[in-house]
């Protein structure tokens, strides 16, 4: 097949997180098999030893700059009537690119690929509705865009509470008209495939997890021991903020007094000033990025994914199980993942109020064998079932048809 992938972030290297490490992997998958060509979009802090990489990784790389924030100052009632009139979230505008998109009609007219994915739902405005009935248009969603918002709501974790009231009866109309473009849709959990599909209940729709890369997150050789939590995951993710915000301010200081020597890492890149202040409070180190987020893990006695908001399986998550250490998750850090069923192994502890994960953390610093038993049921079961060579396999047969 010819393929052509749709990624409005630079997928490289896969070690900038996010998205771009999904978009990557897949990539490298299907480019084995396929003729596989990326449009893609240059930030200001993408290098061109990055971009010569990854050039030689596909049969065709395309790079665009990355559209420029226009020079004026939009009140929100402006922004709010720009969603009413187009029917698309100005983040999502904002990101549109008029070169790319008029070599993408070119190219489509010309018969040049059978396939073009968009990786992310934010890359879907590139994609005419009438496409789809000369070529097989996929749209790799990654998380409801809808459901999050929802979510923010009813968990009060919103930041703008009267704003996303608005705009929720904005973003279901938005989610429900451009799930219909496509001939096929990929979302990461059963959670995301029952809001889809209430959507689009006759369009092909396919649950691929994420994977890990374990020549980046090799199994650790040890336990240990000691106090040492770590949180691992972008800084600049509201949703990432909002969780080390809460375990930070309304945990760690109760096991702080029960635990003198306890201390807890915050390591990912792009932390804001709403992360850094957490660095002021004992014990909390904001590393900011690092170059081995698994020498962190490895040396961790436990890794807390807090999270209260953001769909989809949490690609800290499954790192943080590849590599060794007990994990203590919610119900969204958790999500999609089959790791306290009774009926399975027990391969992570579950928390989403302060005291569950008080309790959670200290059971595992009182017992060794159950940080030891969690961490080899946690990395056979991600060997077993979240590698990007079985995501890939199931993202080809979806393209194919």
């Amino acid at each position: 097949m010819n393929i052509l992938m749709i990624s409005a972030t630079f997928p490289y290297p896969p070690t900038r997180g996010g998205t771009q490490v999904r978009t990557f992997h897949l990539l490298q998958y299907l480019q084995q098999r396929h003729s596989v060509t990326l449009l893609t979009l240059r930030s200001p802090d993408v290098t061109d030893a990055e971009i010569a990489a990854l050039r030689s990784k596909v049969d065709q790389l395309v790079v665009f700059s990355r559209p420029q924030p226009v020079n004026q100052t939009w009140s929100k009632l402006q922004r709010f009537g720009e969603f009413v009139l187009t029917g698309t979230p100005p983040n999502v505008r904002s990101s549109h690119s008029a070169k790319a998109q008029h070599w993408l009609d070119r190219a489509v007219t010309d018969g040049k690929f059978d396939v073009i994915t968009c990786e992310h739902c934010v890359n879907e405005q590139y994609i005419r509705p009438q496409w789809r009935h000369q070529l097989r248009t996929i749209v790799n969603i990654h998380s409801s865009v809808y459901g999050t918002c929802k979510n923010q709501l009813q968990t009060g974790v919103s930041e703008h509470v009267w704003r996303d009231r608005l705009n929720l009866p904005l973003l279901k109309r938005y989610e429900q008209t451009y799930c219909t473009k496509f001939s096929g849709i990929v979302v990461t959990t059963s959670e995301d495939e029952q809001q889809i599909r209430a959507f689009c209940p006759h369009t092909a729709i396919a649950v691929i997890p994420n994977g890990v890369d374990f020549s980046h997150f090799p199994y650790r050789s040890t336990d240990p021991g000691g106090q040492r939590l770590i949180f691992i995951g972008a800084m600049d993710n509201l949703a990432n903020i909002d969780a080390v915000r809460f375990f930070s301010l309304e945990i760690f200081p109760t096991l702080k007094q029960q635990y003198p020597a306890i201390t807890l890492d915050l390591v990912g890149a792009r932390p804001g000033s709403e992360v850094m202040e957490l660095a002021q409070l004992p014990g909390i180190s904001v590393t900011g990025q690092v170059p081995s987020m698994a020498e962190y893990l490895h040396r961790s006695t436990i890794c807390v994914v807090p999270m209260r908001t953001g769909f989809g399986i949490k690609n800290k998550t499954l790192e943080a199980m590849a590599a060794g250490v007990p994990v203590v998750g919610s119900d969204r850090g958790l999500e999609g993942l089959a790791v306290d069923h009774p009926d399975l192994p027990l391969r992570a502890l579950r928390a989403n109020h302060p005291a569950e994960y008080i309790s959670a953390i200290d059971r595992l610093f009182q017992n060794p064998a159950l940080r030891v038993e969690l961490s080899q049921a946690a990395r056979h079961f991600v060997e077993q079932t979240y590698t990007w060579q079985r995501a890939g396999k199931q993202y080809e047969a979806l393209l194919e048809g």
